[in-house]
């Protein structure tokens, strides 16, 4: 169960901490070789004795894991007594091993065709695209990809995170500008915000989003037109120009 749920988090694209026993000295709530991953929303599966002892670990690890970086395997040795505050006066050592999986998250809202075609060209390269609609006949229509059924803008906001990348080409600029205002409220400093649209769909939307109170900061950086200025406006060549500004984008960060 528990490699089985290491498999699971990798696959998905989420980065865990292993946290294993190795000795015991003394009392302990556990036997060496204990093990339990850790992910960012806390133990996803085994343990390593329960109680102050695993509260303490998992607390370790999701230290580690807010890093955002590769931390090298490291043992600590804590005096449960001292350390943990726990009656039994035993010594723990446990070691910590983060799994960070490199991944590049990135969101589109819409599953239309460019959608499909965007999904296709990001389909090769070290990406977890996640597509977001509530048409379900156009979600089938998507492999390999994570799809969220949902018209909710602040539900379907809220299952990323700050280093998301946002693509929003839904039905029209009344179901973006939705989209945009909470991308804006939840994660202001997400790494790209984009939208398809023309110029003239840029100036309406630019509007709608101050009538919302968006600061001219997110607005200014908001790129739309989406994509590079190259290729037809076929959905395979503006999907080719989305991803050359996406890598553009990413690489200079």
């Amino acid at each position: 169960m528990i490699f089985a749920k290491a498999q699971e988090l990798a696959k998905t694209g989420e980065s865990f901490v292993s946290v294993t026993l190795l000795a015991v000295t003394g009392s302990a709530p556990q036997i060496p070789g204990a093990k339990c991953v850790v992910s960012e929303r806390g133990l996803e599966a085994g343990t390593v004795g329960g109680g102050k002892l695993e509260a303490a670990a998992i607390e370790e690890a999701q230290k580690i894991l807010r890093e955002r970086k590769q931390v090298a395997p490291q043992i600590l040795k804590w005096n449960l007594q001292k350390d943990i505050g726990m009656t039994c006066g035993g010594v723990a050592e446990l070691l910590f091993e983060h799994f960070s999986v490199k991944c590049w998250p990135i969101a589109i809202f819409g599953a239309g065709h460019v959608s499909q075609a965007l999904t296709r060209a990001l389909a090769k390269l070290q990406c977890q695209v996640t597509v977001v609609d509530d048409r379900q006949q156009w979600l089938d229509k998507l492999d390999n990809v994570n799809v969220f059924k949902t018209s909710d803008a602040k539900e379907a906001v809220s299952y990323f995170n700050e280093d998301t990348f946002f693509i929003s080409m839904t039905k029209g600029h009344a179901t973006d500008v939705p989209f945009l205002a909470e991308i804006y409220r939840q994660f202001p400093n997400a790494p790209y915000v984009g939208a398809i649209g023309s110029k003239t769909k840029s100036i309406v939307v630019k509007n709608d989003l101050r009538k919302l109170d968006v600061s001219q900061d997110f607005i200014e950086r908001l790129h739309i037109p989406i994509g590079l200025s190259l290729g037809n406006n076929t959905p395979e060549e503006i999907a080719i120009s989305i991803v050359a500004q996406l890598l553009q984008i990413r690489d200079s960060y």
